[in-house]
């Protein structure tokens, strides 16, 4: 079944339909679409928190991974370390994160959450564990799991052909 999202004519009128034609059948779109919705619903969720909805993984990771390297956390996020450097440099200047000289690599830095850091984070996990919620609530238990699998599945074989991490999209 095509999506028909609506679009406001520019006289103002009632939204007309709008084709998608073949676009609203294929995964990338329908996935990235996905991801918007989902996005908002978390934003709606974090309210005034002053995060954007993909910094949230950024800082679950670094709290689950205290002094993480960049380059570890530019693999498990999928993120080009030319991207992910400058969403670090945000996250430092609000103070929720430090990154400290790396006492192996004098070019590395480690990241570690500051106290307010993880102040945030236990906050915006708990909006994370209820739009969780919200996201099973829509699936069985079997269709979670299978779900999982296959973003799984699409993730690993797209990775495969193109090993290196690129500039992520514009969630952040």
């Amino acid at each position: 079944m095509t999506a028909s999202p609506t679009i406001d004519s520019a006289q103002g009128s009632a939204p007309a339909p709008f084709q998608l034609g073949w676009l609203g059948e294929t995964i990338a779109y329908n996935l990235r679409l996905a991801q918007n919705a989902s996005f908002q619903a978390f934003s709606a969720l974090t309210g005034d928190l002053g995060l954007r909805p993909g910094w949230y993984a950024l800082l679950q990771l670094i709290g689950d991974n205290p002094g993480v390297s960049q380059t570890s956390l530019s693999l498990a996020t999928s993120r080009d370390k030319s991207t992910l450097t400058p969403l670090l440099g945000d996250l430092e200047r609000r103070g929720l994160i430090r990154r400290d000289p790396d006492p192996l690599d004098r070019r590395g830095r480690r990241i570690s959450l500051t106290e307010d850091g993880r102040a945030k984070l236990a906050l915006l996990a708990d909006c994370a564990a209820r739009h969780d919620a919200r996201l099973n609530a829509l699936f069985e238990p079997e269709q979670q799991q299978q779900f999982i699998s296959l973003l799984k599945t699409l993730t690993e074989s797209l990775n495969k052909d193109t090993p290196s991490p690129g500039p992520s999209a514009d969630e952040d």
